[in-house]
């Protein structure tokens, strides 16, 4: 099982995302980047987060520890944002914390050196479990201590917000055209003959039985949280079985990026209204409304 913790203070919320997470000081001494279950994307982005987190650490990448964090909204009583409060309401009970890196940056291209093998295995981890939330411009990977670490791995595991068409997306494979380490020379095929054959059963069985029942309870079409669970385990160990139908082919170059996203504000800015193209911006008005839009999720 996951450490379990209980929220003793509730310092600030992050708002770089649509669900809203926050540092919160626990009874073991430690400080937190808890994702609460009363946020919009609820306990599935949670869950998603133990799996590709918890598989990622144990395919050799990095991963800040993760705990259950047992939150009492009264702890949070001082913050003054009523619709951080409803989101902070609606979680008291099991919410999912990432110990927080102190001095810890944003990973930027260039900002260190990632070999090619590792690269690969990143892009393989996001590939496998669709995550399509680590791209240039939302990189979702911190440097500590000059090295790699991924953090907000709740977008993965695209599948299970929609377990009817799970089995026609077995075999999908992800735009990772944009993604971070594009520009690092992933080498996929080793890092598949590497990683592929880690993927077994019993390791998803592991990771999958990390997630709290709560977070799987009440799931339409299944009969328990152990029929759930195994679901799971099915579905991606099929999928890693098969990891040639999905790996990415290329990557964006950084001209392509560019095009692409030049091609994306002419089209927001022919879409404005008349008045709102007068508007002066010396930064470019398309392009913090597009930083905007990133930042509210």
């Amino acid at each position: 099982m996951l450490d379990q913790v209980t929220a003793l203070r509730y310092l600030d919320p992050l708002r770089a995302g649509g669900s809203v997470p926050g540092v919160v000081e626990t009874d073991d001494l430690g400080t937190y980047v808890v994702k609460f279950t009363g946020a919009a994307q609820g306990p599935k982005a949670l869950v998603a987060e133990v799996v590709v987190g918890e598989l990622a650490r144990r395919l050799g990448l990095r991963v800040p520890p993760l705990v259950v964090v047992d939150f009492d909204p009264a702890v949070a009583a001082h913050e003054p944002d009523p619709e951080i409060q409803d989101i902070l309401r609606a979680s008291g009970g099991a919410n999912l914390g990432m110990d927080l890196l102190p001095g810890a940056r944003d990973f930027r291209p260039g900002m260190v050196d990632v070999d090619p093998l590792e690269a690969g295995r990143v892009v393989w981890l996001d590939a496998f479990t669709g995550n399509v939330d680590r791209t240039v411009h939302n990189p979702n990977l911190m440097v500590w201590h000059g090295r790699l670490w991924l953090i907000d791995n709740g977008a993965g595991l695209i599948f299970h917000h929609r377990w009817s068409a799970a089995s026609a997306a077995l075999f999908k494979p992800y735009p990772m055209n944009a993604h971070a380490l594009g520009a690092s020379g992933p080498d996929l095929a080793a890092a598949d003959a590497e990683l592929a054959p880690l993927v077994t059963e019993e390791l998803l069985r592991e990771v999958v039985g990390l997630v709290p029942d709560a977070w799987l309870a009440d799931e339409p079409g299944f009969d328990s949280v152990a029929d759930l669970r195994e679901a799971y385990v099915a579905h991606l160990a099929a999928r890693a079985a098969r990891s040639s139908a999905w790996l990415p082919a290329r990557f964006a170059s950084a001209q392509e990026l560019r095009a692409a996203e030049e091609r994306k504000a002419a089209e927001t800015a022919a879409g404005r209204p008349a008045w709102l193209k007068q508007v002066p911006n010396r930064h470019g008005l398309a392009q913090v409304e597009a930083d905007w839009s990133r930042h509210i999720g």
